[in-house]
């Protein structure tokens, strides 16, 4: 049967169809639908895990069980799971283990734009890479196929275009899991202390060997020799960009990216005049391709950066765009990314914009509350860092009341709580709040530890932050309502002047869990009583959604008293789109903003 699905869904499929019934990550964009895809199937085991390294280490734990495991993360994610990473290289596994990379050109959710084909590179571990949903449901059938030849973990690396575009996938009936799952004792194989560790190294190498000569005939690797004039070297959605741009062309398309087939390379430029090798962010292909004694043409004339499409592969290659490639051109006024409705950081945020502290923030929702009006956010760097970053700030400054830490919960689980112990054992004086809306709001509203349920629905034990916090050695730990404005702003000032670490937790759930729940909002929505709105514009500093000005002029039905020379308009909310969660109506000295009555 065939059907139209995203690479993410592909992938899920192809691992179900090849009898694959365990899984671990920690949800990032633009891997996340993979998991939430698997673990909907009949049979399987799918947990999110607290942070990558832990995933990678379940499933490696897993896979040395005689498992095959797979492991799924964004790009930035393989940089907390690099240190397993490495040394599984070298340990092998028993069963099968295959992790997904999920890479973001352009960075459309993401804080870099790496490319982690140099992860495998760097940990001698091989790496495919699909162009389309179809290859990438078979790509990961392969990939546990070579994981289980060559005794290796194997990276399947896909793009956000590969992840989240959809194509034709023909579905097959899944395979009876076959794995023999025991414990088999190899200490000589899987405890790397300096000797053994060493003889691994030589078995890394050996395996190396063995993988360049199955890249050479790897059936994945598709030579198309059409015009001879020009050659182009590609793999993964690149592919099907130049196609689009010049069809005629003569193509290598690589399947497997690391290591690469030198001999076929060869091959084809010796069919060809000309060569571009086209790949987006690093030129990874292209200089391995140099190193050969080959002469291409790349980086300087396709981009380092971003996302490629149809009309910059046409540029690179002849410098002009062609008639039909590019999608038209629309002018469209920008409109930036807002908090929600109801979000239940925009009132901690306002609070900390006017305290004029300087905030270490973190990856979240809560990143873009350093945008105008709010203003309440000075830093952020990679999951965790705002603990860790706030601490260093107290030390270096040495002088408390200045410097506020600020992550989500569900970012606190994945890379938290270390740093909040350094807090403790080395006496900072920084405060550091915990922004808990109860879910994994930035990809989708995932489960965690501290929401009770796992990714599969079951109830489980929930993460106490008070109780762990005391755990840790947190003396000065305080609970807040975010849509409680003076309650909040009382509790952040009264810790920033306490002696030692300070924990604030502001508690509110995510406006959205409200909609996954079927639930009704905050509360009953507001609005503006126009004959009493002083022009103050105080609300507006909010940036909440439904609230806007509108300037008299522009207001052909008024008749206000107050439409003076002072005083320009007025402020609207639109009752559509609030969610109730009063932040405006505290803020309002005039007494202007009012609830809706239940019967309007």
């Amino acid at each position: 049967m065939k059907v139209f699905m995203s690479g993410n869904e592909a992938i899920a499929r192809g691992a179900y169809e090849d009898g694959i019934t365990f899984a671990s990550a920690y949800p990032g964009t633009p891997s996340t639908e993979i998991m939430e895809e698997f673990s909907k199937y009949d049979g399987v085991y799918a947990e999110w895990s607290p942070n990558e390294k832990v995933a990678l280490e379940v499933g490696i734990g897993a896979a040395l069980g005689g498992a095959r495991a797979l492991v799924v993360m964004k790009h930035v994610g393989v940089n907390v799971a690099a240190d397993p990473l490495f040394t599984a290289s070298y340990t092998g596994i028993e069963g099968g283990l295959v992790i997904i990379s999920a890479d973001d050109p352009s960075m459309h959710s993401s804080q870099n734009e790496q490319d982690n084909r140099n992860y495998a590179r760097a940990a001698k571990i091989p790496m495919l890479e699909p162009s389309d949903s179809a290859e990438a449901k078979e790509f990961i059938k392969i990939a546990f196929r070579i994981s289980e030849e060559f005794d290796t973990p194997v990276f399947l690396r896909t793009t956000t275009r590969v992840s989240h575009s959809k194509s034709v996938v023909d579905l097959e009936e899944p395979e009876r899991n076959t794995e023999k799952r025991d414990i088999r004792r190899d200490s000589s194989k899987y405890v790397m202390v300096p000797a053994k560790a060493r003889e691994r190294r030589i078995e890394v190498e050996k395996r190396m060997e063995r993988l360049r000569t199955f890249a050479e005939t790897f059936q994945e690797n598709r030579m198309e020799i059409n015009d001879t004039r020009v050659g182009i070297i590609t793999a993964g959605m690149p592919y099907n960009y130049a196609k689009d741009a010049f069809p005629d062309y003569s193509y290598l398309k690589l399947g497997i990216v690391h290591p690469l087939p030198s001999g076929l390379i060869r091959e084809f430029a010796s069919k060809v005049e000309k060569i571009y090798v086209l790949e987006e962010l690093d030129p990874f292909i292209e200089e391995q391709v140099r190193a050969m004694g080959i002469e291409v043409i790349g980086k300087e004339v396709f981009p380092y950066t971003g996302e490629f499409d149809p009309g910059i592969v046409e540029t690179g290659v002849t410098g002009n765009r062609v008639e039909g490639v590019e999608l038209p051109v629309r002018s469209l006024p920008q409109r930036p990314p807002n908090l929600c409705p109801g979000c239940p950081h925009r009132g901690l945020f306002y609070v900390l914009g006017k305290l004029k502290v300087f905030v270490t923030g973190d990856i979240g929702c809560y990143t873009l509350s350093f945008m105008k009006p709010l203003e309440g956010l000075d830093s952020c760097v990679c999951m965790g860092a705002s603990v860790g970053m706030a601490h260093g700030m107290d030390k270096a400054l040495k002088e408390k009341g200045r410097v506020v830490g600020v992550i989500g919960d569900s970012t606190f689980i994945h890379s938290g709580i270390t740093p909040l112990l350094n807090m403790a054992y080395n006496k900072s004086n920084a405060v550091v709040v915990i922004c808990d809306n109860r879910t994994t709001a930035m990809t989708g509203m995932q489960e965690h530890p501290a929401t009770g349920f796992t990714l599969q629905g079951a109830a489980t034990k929930a993460l106490d932050f008070v109780e762990l916090a005391k755990a840790l050695g947190i003396d000065n730990i305080r609970v807040v309502d975010p849509f409680d404005i003076q309650g909040t702003r009382r509790v952040i000032k009264e810790e920033l002047s306490a002696e030692g670490p300070s924990l604030v937790i502001s508690r509110a759930p995510c406006a959205l869990l409200a909609v996954k729940q079927k639930t009704k909002g905050r509360g009953k929505p507001v609005r503006v009583d126009l004959h009493k709105c002083t022009g103050c514009k105080t609300c507006l500093g909010l940036g909440c959604p439904p609230i806007s000005w509108k300037r008299f002029e522009d207001m052909d039905d008024i008749t206000i008293e107050k439409k003076t020379k002072k005083q320009e308009g007025v402020a609207i909310i639109d009752t559509s789109l609030c969610d109730g969660c009063t932040l405006c109506l505290q803020l309002c000295s005039a007494g202007a903003i009012e609830e809706v009555a239940e019967d309007e």
